[in-house]
This record gives structure tokens, sequence and C-alpha cells, in this order.
């Protein structure tokens, strides 16, 4: 083979007039792109590294801006097991649900407009009744995401004092969001009452001042203490909190809007009931138990709900059209004691052992003996959990493929899947790989299929 001279690389607008016949994209970032190429291309050749024809590198560097230029946001399998995976956007969407949204979204639509007056509406009115009737609240709010909701209520109630939360609700979730930390950026004071793994209510009564603003319950939904506990229950701090005419606010965390104990999966109270004890104002994520997209839900009183909505920071965080159709959509999947098969994430989390063993049958089923044989493939029982801090005491039953490949690593046959024309992503544990069927779309499982048959 030729050795490859530094001459020999293609000018970046040759390859670009090249390109501009098949990709119209903006040509400073198609050239941005081109000269990654070339640079490794330089590296190579100043290290002999790279020997081919001027022809065959001309070719190499097309196609691997061609890969780069491709959509950046793409479909995948998911085999991690993990329904509610942050990695893959949390909370899937039905593509019936998505083309429902798309038909109502095309061109504009009344965001901020009252068809019968003719003047300027309210984006929160698509989803207040609604969601305030499911939940048994007053009012209601949404915003982008739980912390936005939980930074927007101390901002608003606990801004300049004290804010008192106990020890053991100081948590810490994903991409480093804690508690002590949002209510320093929230312009309040943290106060903290009781131990790591006891809080007593007298501990919040002797920690009240005269710069107490807000006290905070939260739900620790990610982790679970055990042993010799004591906690505070959200009744008895509202008590309190009536009694010293201070406001109470709940941080929920996933949030669910159906008792997940009748759905076989944990004993998550659904947020309807939590309002039975009348806390001011509770927030809840609604990407994770409720399957829909990206937001954090406020509920509670008018007065406070209010309040909240006229705080400058919510224009911040307020959600966009999409998230509120799509929101709207989810809301549209309750019942009373029930949901829809449009909701996606439930659907999957509540899908039986017995009915994905014979999706994963049906996968093997497809394959050759000898491919069978040549990966090591096997169906086997599974637990997974449900993702994102979501039900964390609880493993759900699943079925997983797993791999134990004669001719190749498993570290090295994950990268396979994830290489495909639909990227599969599973998990490697004790040197064997593993698709679990649990966060499979029922729509993918022949695309799954097919993608072990062409490894």
């Amino acid at each position: 083979m030729k050795k490859t001279k530094l001459k020999d690389l293609p000018s970046v607008n040759k390859v670009l007039l090249y390109l501009n016949k098949s990709i119209s994209l903006h040509e400073d970032y198609l050239k941005n792109l081109i000269n990654e190429e070339l640079i490794k291309c330089r590296v190579e050749i100043k290290n002999n590294k790279l020997s081919m024809t001027t022809d065959e590198l001309f070719t190499q560097i097309v196609n691997k801006v061609k890969i780069k230029s491709s959509h950046r946001l793409i479909n995948l399998i998911n085999g991690t097991g993990i329904v509610l995976h942050t990695g893959f956007g949390r909370a899937p969407f039905k593509s019936r649900t998505l083309k429902n949204i798309a038909d109502r979204m095309e061109g504009y639509v009344n965001l901020e407009f009252d068809l019968d007056s003719g003047k300027r509406g309210d984006r929160q009115l698509h989803l207040q009744k609604h969601l305030s009737s499911i939940c048994g609240s007053e009012s209601s709010l949404c915003v982008n995401n739980n912390a936005a909701a939980v930074m927007l209520g101390i901002n608003e109630i606990g801004r300049g004092g004290e804010v008192i939360v106990s020890r053991g609700q100081l948590v810490e979730i994903g991409g480093s969001f804690r508690i002590p930390d949002i209510i320093e950026k929230s312009g309040a004071i943290l106060k903290e009452v009781g131990t790591t793994n006891r809080t007593h209510l007298r501990d919040y009564d002797k920690a009240i001042s005269k710069n107490t603003r807000l006290l905070l319950w939260v739900h620790t939904s990610n982790y679970v203490v055990k042993g010799f506990t004591h906690s505070v229950s959200l009744k008895e701090l509202v008590s309190l909190g009536k009694k010293h005419k201070l406001p109470v606010m709940v941080d929920w965390g996933s949030g669910a809007l159906l008792d997940m104990k009748s759905l076989e999966l944990a004993d998550e109270i659904p947020v309807k009931s939590i309002m039975r004890d009348k806390p001011d104002i509770l927030t809840f994520s609604g990407d994770k138990l409720i399957g829909g997209p990206q937001s954090g839900l406020i509920i509670g009183k008018k007065k406070w709900v209010n309040a909240l909505q006229k705080n400058p920071l919510y224009r911040v965080l307020r959600c966009d059209k999409i998230t509120i159709g799509l929101l709207e959509e989810t809301l549209r999947s309750y019942r009373s004691n029930a949901f829809t098969k449009d909701n996606l994430s439930l659907k999957m989390l509540t899908t039986s052992r017995n009915t994905l063993r014979n999706r994963g049958n049906k996968i093997l089923n497809y394959q050759t003996n000898k491919k069978i044989k040549e990966l090591g493939m096997k169906l086997k029982n599974s637990k997974v959990e449900a993702g994102s801090g979501s039900l964390p005491d609880n493993m759900i039953k699943s079925m997983a493929i797993s791999f134990k490949p004669r001719l190749v690593k498993a570290n090295d046959l994950s990268k396979k899947f994830r290489s495909g024309s639909i990227p599969v992503v599973g998990y490697v544990s004790s040197n064997i790989f593993y698709i679990d069927l649990k966060a499979v779309l029922p729509s993918q499982v022949t695309k799954l299929a097919q993608a072990i048959k062409e490894i």
C-alpha cells in the first residue's frame, strides 16, 4: 500500500463541494467537521500510521463526515432494563402520542391566547384544572423540572429567612442536585434539625424562630434508611406549621398519580393521598413515574401557587408549548384508578415476566442455532430498577438475554451492539453481556431480533 503524504490530503473545498451534492447543512458546520477529519489524518501521516491511495483517503474523509453530520439525537433500543433511564430521556413516548402532538402543534397554537375573549391568555390554563383535579389540589403550575420547582418554591417563600429541614432528608440526586445547595441558591438559609436516622417533631419546634420562613419536608424517593430510625410525618409537620403560622412545602421527588402498590410495583403513595395532609405546596417530577416529558409539577393552595407564578424566576423556568402539549397527552392517559395503553412508561413497568419471556423466545427463535451457539445466548430471569431514583427499594421482575460469546469479549460485543444501524445498549456483568427486555418497546422486538442476527 502506498505511503500517504500530506500533499495527498484533499482540500476542504474539494470535500465540501462533493458533500454539498448529498447533504443540506450549514457550510460552516460541514467545514468544521471536514477540518476535524483532516487534522486526524495529518497526525496519522506524521506518525506513519496512514497508508492508502488518494481516492481511498478522500472516500474515508467523506464517509466519516457523513456519519458525523447525521442527526445527533437518534432512536435506540434500551436493553438495560431501566424504563426511566435518565441517559435515554427518562419516560418514553409512543409514536401515536408524538403524532398527536405534531398534528396539533403544526403552525401556530393558542399557547397564550384566549379564543373566547380574543385577548392574551395564560399557558398554565391548558393544564391547571386537569392536573389539580387529578391531584386534589386548589391550583397547579408546571415548570421545566422538579429541581426548578423546588428552587422556585423556596425562593418565593423562604428567601431571606431560614428553611428548616430534617438532616435525614438532605437528599442528593443525579447531577449533583443537593437540597442544601438549592436552598442556598434560592436565597434562603438552611437550618438542619435532628440526625441522619432520627428526627422528632420537637426538633422542628425548638428550631423555629422569628427568622423561620418555611418548613420543608423532602421525600427520600431515591434511597431508603432502615434500622433504628424515626421521622416526622407530613401530617405532624403541617400541624406544627399551622401552630406557628408557617407554610409547609413538600418535595415529593418522583411523584406518582396512581397507587404503585395496586400496580404491584411498590408502596409509593400517590400525590393525591399526600395532599390530604394539606401541605401548602407540593412539587414532583413529570418525567418519571408520571410518564410525561421533562417537567416539574407544582400543586397546592391557590394563594401560594399564584405567588410562585408571579415570581420573576417563573418566567425563566416556565415550560414551552411542546412540553405543555406532551403533559396534556400524559394527563389524558389517566383514569381514576388506572391508566391507558398510551402511557408507555407505566405499560412497560407493569409488563409481566411471562409476556417478556414470550418476547425473548420470539427473539431466540429468529436466530439460527449456529448464531445462538456462537454468541452463547440464553434467556434468563432478571430483576431491574425503575430508574431515575424512582422506587429505590423495589426490584421489578423481568427477563434478559445473556451473551457469552466464544470468540469476542463481552465489552467488545457490547460496543458492536451500540455501533449498529439501530444502537442497542445493554450492560456487562461478570464478563457476560446482557440485553434486558423490560425497557425494550414492543414495536422494537423484531428490530432487536434483526440486530442480533446481524452481529
